[in-house]
């Protein structure tokens, strides 16, 4: 029997027969590394003495409070990160085999027993129990990670449109690994009066409070437009939700937002410490000018956001995005795509954006996955209009 280094396995042998209780401690004495014993002669007096250093565990089913799996049931519930190891003895060694399917990880027969297999046994259950508590954490990693991929894609918006007079795309990529939720956010809502909204924004850090954040901002957005709220007094209330619910008073959120109107043909828009929107209107492509509108959420309290009109026509396009898509590297170096480099890659695909192929280009730049979060929203009005996706 062999225990880690520099440890010696402690062990609780319940049994009643000190003759048998004896020559347990015998056989063990001759390991190389002779376990800490501790002796108790009923159920009882094991639920004192049964600590959490306690290793393994060698109960016998016949004890004078309790007898059979009543007894192995009730060490096992006081012992539940401890290898069970159950003595029977010839007349009922089928007991053995029903312990075993009843949780222990192994049975021996006393009259069979000697130093070697009982050194043996202990050491194969004790493995036998490692393995069973390492695949019970997997299995409930497995499904807490199926319940928070639930959650977090329960939490992902769909667009509210209405309208066959446009085209939406939109993608979302989280930087965390194995995340659907990041701090940056995306929504897009038609309001009843046939205008069209559209937000996104990025919350400062990239963790699972700052994903938290994006949710409760995002959702503040959308209730508001339904609600009629637009420009400063939508601005503001989402600064209010942002310092009541931020972890920390230097986290703060850029934002662009925008409302089209019900014809389609003109935007305003607030651009707050945000990277511009890119505009396509016919053979033109470039980004909105005289921007930002004032400083990110968070950071200084009665701001008065200035509102920037934007003409749009009848045959345009516009893309919003957080800083990840123009935070890319170009060539694995030390330069940055930035908004400049987004517009070449638009002038690449002949000024016609299709969000997949735009961001596989960037990845492409960018020589590796994209380390930061990342949402875009592309919404076009063609004169034939479009289909939303």
């Amino acid at each position: 029997m062999t225990a880690p280094p520099n440890e010696t396995l402690t062990l609780l042998l319940i049994e009643d027969d000190a003759g048998d209780a004896f020559l347990v401690e015998e056989l063990l004495s001759q390991a190389d590394n002779p376990p800490k014993i501790i002796w108790v002669r009923s159920l009882a007096e094991s639920r004192v003495r049964l600590t959490e250093d306690v290793q393994c565990v060698l109960v016998d089913l016949s004890l004078p409070d309790a007898s059979g799996l009543e007894t192995l049931e009730e060490v096992l519930s006081m012992a539940p990160h401890a290898a069970v190891l159950v003595l029977t003895g010839l007349n009922d060694s089928h007991v053995g085999v029903e312990a075993v399917a009843a949780g222990a990880q192994d049975f021996l027969v006393k009259q069979d027993v000697e130093a070697r297999l009982l050194a043996r046994a202990i050491r194969y259950a004790m493995e036998r129990k490692r393995a069973d508590l390492a695949h019970r954490k997997l299995v409930e990693a497995e499904l807490l990670t199926k319940e928070n991929s639930r959650l977090e894609r329960g939490l992902l918006p769909v667009p509210l449109l209405n309208t066959g007079l446009v085209e939406h795309q939109a993608r979302y990529l989280p930087g965390r690994r194995r995340a659907l939720l990041a701090g940056d956010f995306w929504d897009t809502v038609q309001s009843p009066d046939g205008a069209v909204h559209v937000v996104v924004g990025d919350v400062c850090g990239h963790g699972p409070d700052e994903a938290a954040l994006g949710v409760a901002l995002r959702i503040a957005w959308r209730t508001l437009v339904l609600a009629g709220h637009t420009g400063n007094e939508l601005l503001r209330t989402l600064d209010s939700v942002l310092r009541l619910e931020r972890k920390s008073a230097e986290i703060f959120t850029t934002l662009c937002t925008v409302t089209i109107d019900p014809a389609l043909g003109h935007a305003r828009m607030h651009v707050v410490g945000h990277p511009p929107p890119l505009l396509i209107r016919g053979d033109e492509v470039d980004v909105v000018r005289n921007t930002p509108s004032g400083p990110p959420l968070g950071i200084f309290q009665e701001v008065d956001w200035s509102e920037i009109e934007v003409p749009l026509g009848d045959d345009w396009s516009m893309l919003l995005y957080t800083d990840g898509l123009i935070e890319a590297t170009v060539g694995g170096g030390p330069d940055l795509l930035g908004t400049e480099g987004l517009l070449d890659l638009v002038h690449e695909q002949g000024g016609s954006i299709h969000l997949d192929r735009l961001i596989e280009r960037v990845i492409e730049l960018n020589r590796d996955t994209l380390s930061d979060d990342l949402a875009t929203v592309l919404i076009s009005r063609t004169p034939s209009g479009g289909e939303q996706r």
